[in-house]
């Protein structure tokens, strides 16, 4: 076998269509493009930098790169630091309900997420939904307790 005795196999190649030449051949005249309008002109398909008014996509670009993906099921979390729970008395129990009533939540329907910052100097009961490693090391280290809750 020599490389001109090599043959596609039987229909694996197809002629293209020759459009616009005559009406013989079923493609002619307007060639499958419809009569008139901006879709039967040749170039129709037109180019990144003309959106016919709308902000062309190069130029949209730049806003939509800060953004990133933004999850549709996201959590937002009210964040509550240690030093917010100065005004609770020694041996008193921190959930979300009493931080609601003392409107220090952004909205009690969100779940609770408590911070570090600042220092914490009586024993607490706290139950949230979220606790950093540092602010559950200085409630346990004022003898506190932390549950995490559901």
């Amino acid at each position: 076998m020599k490389l001109h005795d090599l043959m596609p196999n039987e229909g694996a190649r197809k002629e293209r269509k020759r459009k616009g030449q005559g009406i013989s051949a079923g493609q002619g005249k307007t060639a499958g493009r419809g009569t008139k309008g901006q879709a039967s002109r040749t170039g129709e398909g037109g180019h990144l930098y003309r959106q016919g008014g709308n902000l062309p996509f190069y130029r949209h670009l730049p806003f939509i790169r800060g953004e990133g993906f933004t999850p549709p099921n996201r959590v937002k979390f009210n964040e509550i630091n240690l030093d917010q729970l100065d005004a609770f008395a020694a041996d008193s129990e921190v959930t979300p309900a009493v931080l609601a009533e003392k409107n220090l939540l952004h909205n009690p329907a969100w779940p609770v997420a408590l911070l570090g910052r600042g220092e914490i100097a009586v024993a607490l009961t706290v139950r949230v939904q979220r606790i950093t490693k540092s602010a559950r090391a200085k409630i346990e280290a004022a003898g506190g307790k932390v549950e995490i809750i559901a």
